[in-house]
């Protein structure tokens, strides 16, 4: 299972990262995003119709570490799409006053759903056999936050999709109004940051996720009580780009044969050089 999961997430990836580079419009590669999206989840729920989950513990990874994967995405490119399409023409109140209620809306799904959301935010499992494997449908839970298909679905793998869509679309939302407010404090993972004109990251994707693991496991970031994901935000809001199959090229780093560390050993070696010619 995991391996075909990985596989049908990778092409999706790459065909998303493709997009762009297609030099098409925003509104534009929102749309084909949408739809590669799509087409992955497709294949996926089609593979999962004609295969058995060995064990409980595998339906749960499934629905709630693989598919929210595929459909976080997807409802996360649909809200920014539906966003950019109905941007207002007005001027730059006119806008905020629009941004700002996108945010609003956000914020009351999030307390909506406060028990789940601090579930997840927390890690838990206690309930995940309840939350993530089929046939424990609720008729008295929301309605809206089930999908039909109750061999596909579970009571809380589409209600963890939003969450993971809506925190980035919080992202987005707060670096539409930095772009407004040039200068001004926002907030990025409930983290003041102050926006800038972005420096551009020049080194390679490996490179970042050699950079990020690392400061995550030195505890040099929060005393290291962050989620990789939160740091890998952090890193795209910056340097404005994005970071794609992170936990893959982590692992292309664990096999390397005979240099496991190059970028922190360019690091330390650059330094050094540095360090040679500035004081002696």
């Amino acid at each position: 299972m995991n391996r075909i999961a990985e596989k049908f997430y990778a092409a999706m990836d790459n065909q998303l990262a493709e997009v762009t580079l297609s030099g098409q419009s925003p509104t534009e590669q929102y749309r084909t995003s949408i739809m590669i999206c799509k087409k992955a989840m497709t294949k996926m729920k089609r593979f999962v119709s004609h295969y058995a989950f060995e064990n409980v513990a595998e339906e749960i990874h499934f629905f709630k570490d693989v598919k929210p994967l595929f459909y976080s995405k997807y409802i996360y490119f649909i809200n920014v799409y539906n966003f950019l399409m109905q941007y207002p023409a007005g001027g730059e109140e006119a806008v905020k006053t629009y941004i700002n209620f996108h945010m609003a809306d956000l914020q009351r799904f999030f307390d909506n759903n406060k028990a789940f959301y601090q579930y997840y935010r927390s890690g838990g499992t206690q309930m995940d056999e309840v939350y993530f494997t089929r046939g424990g449908f609720d008729v008295q839970m929301e309605l809206e936050d089930f999908e039909e298909d109750e061999q596909y679905s579970t009571s809380h793998d589409y209600k963890l999709s939003k969450i993971m869509a809506n925190e980035k679309v919080q992202d987005y939302l707060n670096l539409e109004l930095a772009r407004i407010d040039n200068g001004e404090l926002i907030q990025l993972n409930n983290q003041k940051i102050f926006p800038f004109n972005h420096p551009n990251w020049t080194a390679s994707q490996t490179d970042a996720v050699e950079l990020l693991y690392s400061l995550k496991a030195s505890g040099a970031v929060n005393h290291g009580n962050i989620d990789i994901s939160e740091l890998v935000g952090v890193f795209e809001f910056v340097f404005q780009t994005e970071l794609h199959e992170t936990y893959h090229k982590l692992l292309d780093i664990t096999r390397r044969k005979k240099d496991m560390f190059i970028f922190l050993n360019r690091l330390m070696n650059s330094f050094a050089s540095f360090i040679y010619e500035k004081f002696n």
